[in-house]
């Protein structure tokens, strides 16, 4: 009877948003279920394909890269911060960013900042829009390139 409740408070749970494994694991036990009712819902929603970290982890993937405008480390970063295993993360991490011109979404990001006010004129403003990019998980070198054309 408990796995039931369990599997229900689940399926309600994933038809909101898409959630990896351990965040669905980690929200059923809020709830107070016991842990043998965690595995029985999560082992028939594997089966039924209704869980699934790799679709999980490329939903991540695509939303910081086209809505947020992050670089590969970060979008990594936030994919194994949601509880997906490194491998996973990598995987749909190469996946996304195989379809896209890092160049174009460094550019984006930048462009982002700059309707915010920043201007790169001088060294401590361009100080600044290193530490944002690289922040925002570009590569170092990518951005020293990308705000040396800004000069």
């Amino acid at each position: 009877m408990d796995s039931q409740r369990a599997y229900l408070d689940a399926l309600r749970m994933l038809g909101r948003r898409e959630l990896s494994e351990a965040q669905l694991r980690q929200r059923l036990a809020r709830r107070s279920h016991d842990p043998g009712a965690i595995d029985a819902a999560v082992d028939r929603l594997l089966e039924e394909r209704a869980l699934d970290d790799a679709r999980v982890a490329e939903a991540i993937a695509r939303s910081e890269t086209s809505v947020r405008k992050r670089g590969r480390q970060r979008v990594r970063r936030r994919i194994e911060s949601a509880g997906i295993a490194a491998a996973t993360a990598r995987r749909a991490v190469d996946a996304v960013f195989e379809e896209l011109d890092e160049d174009a979404l460094l550019e984006a990001a930048l462009a982002k900042r700059r309707r915010r006010g920043a201007t790169g004129r001088d060294e401590r403003e361009l100080s600044r829009l290193y530490r944002f990019l690289v922040g925002q998980g570009f590569e170092p070198e990518r951005v020293m390139a990308k705000l040396k054309n800004l000069k």
